[in-house]
Order: structure tokens, then sequence, then C-alpha cells
């Protein structure tokens, strides 16, 4: 009985800071994507490569979140994009209290987009506010093209969906278009992109969707 106050005081208090972490964004002017995922699904490939194709068009940052090792902030740093790597100890998710506490670490103030890499996961991260404009959902092809249906709130809550590793399609009794189908039963509002991380295949518009988000945002603020 008691641990249904208590963790709705904690969401609460989550929310919260939530907004006052957008207010900051939306002064900064600056896009900040939440992406939520299975571990495996191509997350930190995904920021690789956008990364490599925005250089020298958009300043990026970036905040990892996994439950141990800071591997994944190694690659992003790596790849030439400041980065800030938190470990939840076992935590299923961010939480914004946690993304307050990156901000001390990476500066945004320079920077066009923020992406935040939540922790391998697409059940808990979907009902935590960590103050972004939008979620975007990873989801491959090897995972089965039936997630949508498997994971509704992941996809219900977000405003966009990569699907990766189509290169893999010839060889998987998942179908992308399949995949695609049952992400806009979920949600018809979604954007969605079939991509390969490997081979560079569908990367363009997904990075038009991304400069898209950030002028919509910058013109809605002037």
């Amino acid at each position: 009985m008691v641990n249904i106050p208590v963790l709705k005081s904690i969401t609460e208090a989550n929310a919260l800071l939530a907004d006052a972490l957008r207010a900051t964004f939306a002064r900064q002017d600056v896009l900040v994507l939440n992406i939520i995922a299975s571990p495996g699904a191509g997350k930190t490939s995904l920021l690789e490569r956008t990364i490599d194709m925005l250089d020298g068009e958009l300043c990026l940052s970036v905040i990892e979140g996994d439950p141990t090792t800071s591997l994944d902030a190694e690659r992003i740093v790596a790849a030439g994009v400041p980065a800030v790597q938190i470990n939840t100890g076992g935590g299923c998710h961010l939480e914004a209290r946690m993304i307050q506490a990156a901000l001390e670490q990476v500066s945004v103030e320079d920077a066009d987009v923020v992406i935040i890499e939540n922790v391998g996961n697409l059940l808990c991260p979907t009902g935590w506010d960590l103050g972004e404009d939008a979620k975007v959902v990873v989801a491959s092809l090897p995972e089965g093209d039936d997630k949508p249906l498997k994971y509704p709130m992941a996809f219900a809550t977000a405003e966009a969906v990569v699907i990766n590793k189509i290169d893999l399609e010839p060889y998987l009794p998942a179908k992308a278009s399949v995949l695609r189908e049952n992400a806009l039963k979920v949600n018809p509002r979604l954007a969605v992109f079939e991509v390969s991380c490997l081979t560079g295949q569908g990367l363009d518009r997904w990075l038009d969707w991304m400069r898209e988000q950030l002028a919509a945002k910058r013109g809605s603020s002037t």
C-alpha cells in the first residue's frame, strides 16, 4: 500500500524537474532527443553515424546512460563529440535528476542538439520525462517486426522510430515494411525511418528530420 504514493511522489518530482530542464533547453535554443531502444538495437551506432554526417554543420553533445562502464561514451568522444556517461548501477532508466547532474559535466550552451542515449530497455524509460523535445525509438530488424505490438508504450510515446539494420532483411524472417506498419498501428503520427547504420542507407531522411525539428523549435522560440 505504501509503495503507490511513494512512486507517485517520485514521478511527480521527476516531471517537475523535467519541465525545468525543458525550459532551460528552450532558452538555450537546443533540440533534445531521448533515444530509447533494446540493448544491441544500434543506438550508439546511429549516434556515431549522425555525428559523422553532421560534422561541421551542427554542434552535438551526448549524454550516455548505462548500468555500468563508459564504453559508449568513449565511442562518442572518439567520434569527436563531448559526452558524459551516467552509470545507473543497475537502474533500468534515466531520470531527470540524472540529466541535471550530467549538465554540470558537459556544456550544452553552444550545442545545437543534445542527444540522450537512454539505458537499453523498451519498458522503464518510457514513463520518465527527461525534458526532451522528442523521444526516438530505435528498433532493429533482428529483434523482430512485432516489437511495436509487444512494447506499445515505447512507440505510443515516441515522435519517431528508426528501423535499423535493414541490410539484414534478406537473411531474416522480419520485414521492415511490417515493422513500420505495426509501429503506425500503435501511433499513426510517428515519423518512421528505415536505415542501415552499417551501410548508411536511409540516414539522409533521419538527418533531415533532425534538421526540421531543430528549425521548428528555433522558429517557435522567436
